[in-house]
């Protein structure tokens, strides 16, 4: 979900050989240093006309993400409700942190509060980005940690509707992109573009997501399996800024069109830059989690 990170030429030239796009003169702004990255600003001599509907789409996530840097870390509490087909509800309680990784992918903590017997299991995962991400999850009850295998990163995350590859920060470097269409949503316009991962083990064949023209805010996503099929539909909602720059969306509902189950994230209680440690988010101190 959340964050990018490294330098525009770092990421452009890594872009460029994972997926064979050029290095194009455009909009890109991912670091402070802008002098030799691959996207020049919005009023470049290059006009979005003379952009291939690939090049436009890799253009808006790369913006998307440069967006979102340079927050240093931050948590907040999470509140999970799992509705199944019937309507009933169960509820869990967590927190989670994350400390931003300017050379590499993000590292991230889940942990969960409630109730008593989920109480203490956590995931932690370290994003890369250009290899698999790690991910460990924390059983309390056994006292042991848990790799959780690339193979096994498209199960279901503590019963709810979001897998473990949904947990884990996204990178631009992880997909090739198509820019589709623009469209209104609601009472905006959002740009309409389609993702394809580029990891063979991912539990998805594409994504196509609508953000917002002008914050490049995430409003939608629908997340086709491997087989092509229109697998779930993930909504957020009750967006807030802070630090007059990073959006935070307070609601995401992820819904399952084979099992008519979904499963709604209420966040709340977001700090910025409360100088989270490295060693927070460590296999040790997975079990050292209260």
């Amino acid at each position: 979900m959340l964050i990018r990170r490294e330098t525009a030429v770092g990421r452009c030239m890594r872009q460029s050989r994972a997926t064979g796009f050029l290095c194009l003169r455009r909009a890109w702004g991912v670091a402070s240093v802008l002098a030799l990255a691959c996207f020049c600003l919005p009023h470049a001599h290059i006009h979005a006309q003379d952009e291939t509907p690939e090049e436009k789409g890799l253009r808006i996530a790369s913006e998307a993400s440069a967006r979102n840097e340079g927050f240093g870390d931050f948590s907040a509490g999470l509140t999970m409700v799992l509705r199944d087909r019937h309507g009933r509800e169960s509820v869990r309680q967590m927190r989670f942190k994350v400390l931003e990784v300017l050379t590499d992918g993000d590292k991230s903590l889940f942990v969960f509060d409630q109730p008593r017997d989920v109480q203490g299991t956590a995931l932690l995962t370290h994003a890369h980005i250009n290899t698999q991400d790690d991910q460990w999850l924390y059983l309390p009850a056994l006292k042991r940690v848990k790799r959780i295998s690339a193979a096994k990163r498209s199960g279901s995350f503590m019963g709810s509707e979001f897998s473990y590859e949904d947990m884990s920060p996204p990178e631009v470097e992880e997909y090739t992109y198509k820019y589709l269409r623009d469209e209104p949503c609601g009472e905006l316009t959002c740009t309409v573009t389609e993702q394809v991962p580029l990891d063979a083990k991912s539990g998805y064949s594409r994504k196509v997501v609508w953000q917002d023209a002008d914050e490049l805010r995430t409003w939608k996503m629908e997340l086709y399996d491997r087989k092509g099929s229109h697998l779930k539909t993930l909504t957020l909602s009750k967006y807030q800024q802070y630090l007059d720059q990073y959006w935070r969306a307070e609601e995401q509902t992820m819904e399952n069109h084979l099992t008519g189950a979904s499963t709604v994230l209420h966040w709340t209680d977001f700090r910025f830059r409360t100088n989270l440690d490295d060693s927070e988010f460590t296999q040790t101190a997975l079990r050292r989690v209260r």
